[in-house]
């Protein structure tokens, strides 16, 4: 009875002495705490096949927002605003992004990792050069890392989907797909996104 008391006694005490470090040095996440976030992408090119000269452009910026439920658990929601430009032809598209996340593991005090799930619907409108504007939309479960330079703000590395289903119509037409990445851990860096967070 005296060896379960001492262990028991020995938990508590280890458990309260994570809670005073990481409350020491606010690296991390805890319950009602609202985190701001997003992230801004722009690219451009130019094909040249000798006769013709075709240049593309993209552009987006997707705010989001967070909010912890728990120390772990955190809702999110989020907005991706963005346009493409090849030649002459324009492409805008709209997300809205409603899913949760989850930390699981720390390494180290500043590098926190997690696995989320995202459900999101989107739109793409070809500026009205005659084809019909489709509708997408796609469920998702990935993981990521967050790693604080300061206490309040952390650099967000999305290190890609597990698993993915996306589905879109214009018109009548509609397509879908899905896809699993179970190997995903062999090729995390291919094409992480990157975005920075502001925690209140």
């Amino acid at each position: 009875m005296k060896k379960i008391i001492l262990t028991v006694a020995a938990v508590l005490v280890l458990s309260f002495a994570n809670a005073q470090d990481k409350k020491a040095s606010g690296f991390g996440y805890a319950k009602g705490d609202i985190v701001l976030g997003g992230n801004i992408m722009t690219s451009s090119s130019t094909t040249d096949n000798g006769t013709t000269s075709v240049k593309s452009s993209s552009s987006m910026i997707g705010p989001d927002v967070a909010y912890f439920i728990s120390d772990n658990l955190a809702l999110e929601l989020g907005l991706a605003i963005g346009s493409t430009k090849v030649g002459s032809a324009k492409t805008a598209t709209s997300n809205v992004a409603v899913g949760a996340r989850y930390y699981f593991l720390n390494l180290g005090e500043r590098f926190k990792t997690y696995t989320n799930f995202g459900l999101n619907f989107g739109s793409n409108d070809n500026g009205g050069n005659g084809a019909t504007k489709t509708s997408t939309l796609g469920v998702g479960a990935g993981i990521g890392m967050n790693y604080f330079l300061t206490s309040k703000v952390a650099i967000n590395f999305g290190l890609g989907n597990i698993i993915s289903y996306n589905s879109s119509t214009t018109g009548s037409a509609k397509t879908s797909g899905m896809e699993i990445n179970l190997n995903e851990f062999n090729n995390f860096f291919s094409k992480p996104t990157f975005g920075v967070s502001y925690k209140f």
